[in-house]
């Protein structure tokens, strides 16, 4: 007998949210341990592709599902919103990864290894504070976390910055300072996107109080 499909619980948003944001610490700290083992960087690029394969999956399984449903948990804004950033840090990271193959660079520079670690907070700090979306009176937890991804997206700029320089104002062979530069940049994107996600919880705990 026809009729319509059942409908999943709203929760499966928060779900995906939470699947999204384990997916990021995944690829966060493959692209750490690239940074500290390149010999082993072809394998774990491919494995950073596949990790954003899903993380793409995840992304349109929500956009399917806000098309369908009537009441979302969250205002739908804020949805898109985490949903495109929590899907930008993947991007970003399997970018920073396969760019660092692409310019065929010959092993990670300090700078490089720095921010991989900040980025595996920051995905880390994000991961933290999905479930708290669960439950609006637990929202308020959210403030410490957008604390902590704000601390680390300063770290990252100031790193990035000083990265920079460093390729610019000290002698280094051209091919060098262009594949670093473009490197650094795409890895300190990683922690924007992230600052981006607690900008919305910053929202939410606003919206919510």
């Amino acid at each position: 007998m026809g009729g319509l499909k059942p409908q999943k619980p709203n929760e499966d948003f928060f779900t995906w949210f939470e699947e999204s944001a384990h997916n990021n610490v995944d690829a966060a700290r493959l692209l750490d341990g690239m940074c500290r083992e390149f010999a082993s960087a072809d394998t774990i690029v491919g494995q950073l592709h596949d990790l954003e394969h899903k993380g793409d999956g995840i992304a349109h399984s929500v956009f399917e599902k806000l098309h369908r449903v009537f009441m979302p948990p969250l205002d739908r804004e804020d949805i898109i919103a985490i949903t495109i950033a929590l899907d930008d840090v993947m991007d970003h990271i399997h970018e920073a990864g396969d760019a660092m193959c692409v310019y065929n660079v010959k092993e990670p520079t300090g700078v490089a290894r720095q921010l991989a670690t900040l980025i595996v907070a920051c995905t880390e700090a994000v991961e933290r504070q999905m479930p708290n979306l669960r439950n609006r009176r637990a929202m308020k937890k959210l403030e410490d976390g957008i604390i902590e991804i704000h601390r680390l997206e300063n770290q990252a700029d100031a790193l990035f910055r000083q990265g920079t320089m460093d390729l610019f104002h000290r002698p280094h062979d051209p091919t060098h300072v262009i594949a670093w530069s473009r490197i650094y940049e795409t890895m300190e994107r990683v922690t924007d996107r992230c600052e981006d996600i607690a900008d919305v919880l910053r929202g939410l705990v606003i919206k919510h109080a």
